[in-house]
């Protein structure tokens, strides 16, 4: 089983009662909307985390759910979960969300505690504030809303939470977080010598599909620990949460994403935020495990995301999840594999990997699979011989055509990879038939397959001598 590397990088834990600014002050640190920011309690569930820097210092941010430590708290409104949970549902998160802060704590080299301002101390506050206190780690109160001078003062109050001095801020325009990061970097650990930070060439594998396909429980599955809250409720995941692990000697990250659903079916506020980071975590993946639900195989839905993934020309390996919940026989598989590549038809070239995130069954060969579709997406053929495979395509399939409007064939390159980029040099590029471009993209994966990548082929004009 693969296991957490330990990053050079200072880690940084935001921790506070819910709707107290920590996603607006993540968001601040990383310098992107990548936190779903909303005037309502229980937004944030999952640990984010995010990359920042200061005085020279790179570290690491990790956004948290809202902490409440009374069990007798009242739930986040019901009315705030549009989408997502409603009524007692929203009560179960509530012990998963603690577990998910004592797992940032843990992980921390320093906490920063956001308290409010505008609402003053509360009961919640001493209790967090306590509680901190018995983890033996830096802990910094920053007291966020404190947008004019009055609140500003009202901020000495906090003086009686016992943890030093407080820190007032805005998070919202940036007031006063120069101050609190200075007292941040000053609790790091000595920085390694320069020279020892090693280039990042971590594969980012991004878990897409629709909601309660068994994205989350594949990452748990994977990690062989709870990263993040598991849930049979659809939408228990918001955000696009990353998690690095080595694997085989291979630095990996994984991106679990929040369920796309189709795109009338998305509600406003979170789950529309929620949608478009599932969309910008395709962008920054290498590889995409696109998971379909056993029991539905192909929906609509479905090939609109491995639409969205192959806009992009990102690498997928489709996973078939709750393979456990189906009678099978001799056949079953090979029947099951044919439905669901003739709904999935411009992606032939995909591998089908069928498995069970709940009992385990295959799952150590996704994270080979999706390596090994990597290695595709950066094969690079060489020229000459990618010269020949043109000439030969040529000589047995010529283009259609009169002698005067006849396409004719210089020469071909690999310009590219990540994806793989063919450009082809041509007489006149508009003579090119997509129906001919096909043919040559078939006969290229003929001889050097590029599983579960897409190619683009460009065709430019060259005059002739």
């Amino acid at each position: 089983m693969p296991k957490h590397r330990k990053s050079t990088r200072p880690i940084v834990a935001l921790v506070g009662r819910p709707n107290v600014g920590k996603s607006t002050l993540f968001n601040r640190l990383v310098e992107q909307r990548k936190a779903i920011i909303e005037d309502l309690a229980g937004t944030t569930r999952d640990r984010l985390y995010g990359d920042s820097d200061w005085a020279g210092r790179d570290f690491i941010v990790v956004d948290t759910g809202g902490l409440e430590l009374d069990p007798n708290a009242p739930p986040p409104d019901p009315q705030s979960a549009v989408g997502f949970t409603t009524g007692a549902e929203s009560r179960l998160f509530l012990a998963e969300i603690r577990m998910q802060v004592q797992a940032a704590i843990a992980e921390a080299d320093v906490i920063v505690f956001l308290v409010d301002a505008l609402t003053g101390i509360s009961s919640s506050d001493y209790e967090v504030a306590e509680w901190l206190r018995r983890t033996k780690k830096p802990v910094l109160l920053a007291v966020n809303k404190a947008d004019n001078q009055k609140r500003r003062q009202d901020a000495l109050e906090f003086y009686a939470l016992g943890l030093g001095d407080p820190y007032p801020i805005s998070a919202l325009h940036g007031t006063g977080t120069g101050d609190l990061l200075d007292a941040v970097v000053a609790h790091f650990p000595p920085a390694p010598p320069e020279g020892e930070e090693e280039e990042d060439t971590a594969v980012q594998i991004a878990i897409l599909g629709r909601p309660n396909v068994g994205k989350s429980s594949l990452l748990n599955r994977l990690l062989g620990e709870e990263r993040v809250i598991v849930s049979d409720i659809p939408g228990t995941t918001r955000d696009a949460i990353d998690t690095r692990l080595t694997y085989d000697g291979q630095e990996i990250v994984l991106i679990d994403t929040a369920g796309i659903r189709r795109r009338g079916k998305i509600e406003p506020g979170v789950e529309k935020h929620s949608f478009l980071r599932a969309i910008k975590a395709v962008n920054r993946a290498d590889v995409c495990l696109l998971m379909l639900d056993a029991n539905e195989l192909v929906t609509a839905q479905d090939a609109h995301i491995a639409g969205y993934i192959l806009d992009e020309y990102k690498s997928v390996v489709v996973l078939v999840n709750k393979w456990d919940t189906i009678e099978k026989d001799t056949y079953t598989m090979h029947e099951f594999s044919q439905k669901i590549r003739a709904e999935l038809k411009f992606m032939e070239y995909v591998p089908l990997l069928f498995i069970s995130a709940k009992t385990g069954q295959r799952v150590r060969d996704v994270l080979p699979l999706a390596l090994r579709v990597q290695e595709e997406r950066l094969r690079r053929i060489p020229t000459g011989e990618l010269n020949r495979l043109l000439r030969d395509a040529v000589a047995a399939h010529p283009p259609k055509g009169g002698q005067r409007h006849r396409l004719k064939f210089f020469y071909a390159t690999q310009a590219r990879v990540d994806p793989p980029t063919f450009v082809f040099f041509v007489n006149n590029s508009e003579l090119v038939h997509f129906t001919y471009a096909r043919y040559l993209e078939n006969k290229i994966r003929e001889r050097y397959s590029f599983t579960g990548t897409p190619i683009k082929l460009v065709f430019r004009n060259r005059k002739e001598k």
